[in-house]
C-alpha cells in the first residue's frame, strides 16, 4: 500500500494534487500508513488524519489546520504541505486526530486572494445569504463548516483546537499577529499564549464581538480554542522565505507529534495583546477613510485623528493612541475597512 499514490496519484505531493484538481468535485479515498495511522482524502484539499486508537495522546487534543482560505496567502499553504509530507514518508508520528485544510484551491490556482468574494467573510451562515449563496465560494465555505462539526463530534471529548494560517496583503509593524475570536466569557488559556510564542507569534489581539471569519464559526458553534494566525507578508508560490516560518512548522510538527511543549525562552518569551476599540465599516457613497494605502498593519495614531468620516459620522482616535488593523478601502459596503485596536489584556488568563 503506498498512501502517496492513494491520496495523490501521480501527483508529488498534497499541494501539486490540490493545484491540478483545484475546480474538481473528487471522491472521498481513504487509505492507511503503515503504522496504522489512517487518512481520509475528505474532497480536494481536505485531509482527515487519525492515529491508531491504541498510540497516547498526551495533550488529549484534536486539531483543525486551516490554509489558503485566501488563495494567494501561500506560506502557511506551503508549510502544512511539508508536514504532511514528512508524515506520509514516516518522518514522525502523528499523536492526534487532525482535519486539514487548503481552503480556496481555484484562487491558490489562480494566484488571487479570492474568485469571486472573499471567503473568510462567509462563515457563521454568511455563506447562506443571497448575495452569495451560489457562489462556489459559498459552497466551499459551508462544505468547511460542515467537516469541522462531524470532526468536532466524532472527537468529542477531546479539547477541539484550530489555527486559521495566513499571512497579510500588506507590511505589518507586528510580523507575526494572531487574533482571538470573541466568544462570551471566554479568556485565552496560559497554554495557548505558550503556543503563540513557540511559533514565534508575539502579538494577538483580542476581538470585540462575533464574526464571519472561519475562526470565529468554530470557536463560538463549536467552541474550539481558535486563532486566525498572520504569518508575514503575501508572496506567491516559490517566494516565500521559510526562514520566517520556522517558527510555525515546528510548532505545529511538535504539537501534532504530542511532543510535550518547550519552556519559554527569549527572544519570544512576552506576548503583546491588543484590544479592538472600534471597527471600521464602509458606510456607503460619502464614506472617506483617511488611512493612506500604504499604511502598515500597527501603524499608531494620536488622540484627536479623525480615522474617517461620513455624511453623518466622524471617528476621531479618543483619549489615548490608537493603532490600525486591517486597513482596506477596497471593500463592499458594510463590509470591514478596517480596525482600530489599543494595548489591553481583559481576556487573557
Amino acid at each position: 500500500m503506498n498512501a502517496q499514490n492513494d491520496l495523490f496519484e501521480s501527483h508529488p505531493d498534497w499541494l501539486a494534487h490540490t493545484l491540478a484538481n483545484a475546480g474538481d468535485d473528487l471522491p472521498e479515498i481513504k487509505t492507511r500508513l503503515p503504522d496504522g495511522t489512517q487518512i481520509s482524502r475528505k474532497a480536494n484539499g481536505v485531509l482527515w488524519l487519525t492515529p491508531p486508537t491504541d498510540r497516547d495522546n498526551p495533550n488529549g487534543e484534536a486539531l483543525i489546520i486551516s490554509a489558503g482560505i485566501h488563495g494567494n496567502e501561500t506560506a502557511p499553504i506551503e508549510v502544512l504541505n511539508k508536514l504532511v509530507s514528512e508524515l506520509l514518508a514516516e518522518v514522525w508520528q502523528l499523536a492526534c486526530p487532525l482535519l486539514l485544510m487548503l481552503g480556496n484551491p481555484p484562487a491558490m490556482k489562480a494566484g488571487t486572494r479570492f474568485m469571486d468574494v472573499n471567503m473568510n467573510r462567509l462563515f457563521n451562515g454568511a455563506h447562506g445569504k443571497a448575495d452569495y449563496a451560489a457562489l462556489p465560494e459559498a459552497r466551499r465555505a459551508r462544505f468547511l463548516e460542515e467537516m469541522c462539526r462531524q470532526f468536532a463530534m466524532v472527537h468529542q471529548p477531546l479539547t477541539l483546537g484550530h489555527y486559521d494560517l495566513h499571512t497579510a496583503i500588506r507590511p505589518s509593524k507586528r510580523e507575526r499577529f494572531a487574533l482571538y475570536p470573541y466568544v462570551e466569557g471566554r479568556s485565552v488559556p496560559p497554554e495557548q499564549c505558550a503556543f503563540l510564542l513557540e511559533a514565534e507569534v508575539e502579538t494577538l489581539l483580542l476581538q470585540h464581538k462575533e464574526s464571519t471569519v472561519f475562526s470565529s464559526f468554530t470557536a463560538g458553534l463549536l467552541k474550539a480554542e481558535s486563532f486566525t494566525v498572520e504569518l508575514g507578508k503575501v508572496e506567491p508560490f516559490g517566494r516565500n522565505d521559510f526562514r520566517r516560518f520556522r517558527g510555525i512548522e515546528r510548532a505545529l510538527r511538535r504539537r501534532f507529534g504530542g511532543q510535550p511543549a518547550p519552556a519559554v525562552e527569549p527572544p519570544f518569551d512576552h506576548l503583546t495583546v491588543f484590544e479592538v476599540v472600534h471597527e471600521i465599516l464602509n458606510t456607503g457613497p460619502s464614506f472617506r477613510f483617511h488611512v493612506p494605502d500604504e499604511v502598515a498593519n500597527f501603524t499608531e495614531y494620536q488622540p484627536g485623528t479623525v480615522i474617517w468620516e461620513d455624511d453623518q459620522s466622524c471617528y476621531r482616535v479618543g483619549t489615548a493612541p490608537e493603532a490600525i488593523v486591517f486597513p482596506n478601502r477596497e471593500v463592499p459596503v458594510g463590509q470591514r475597512v478596517g480596525l482600530m485596536v489599543r494595548p489591553g489584556r481583559s481576556r487573557v488568563r
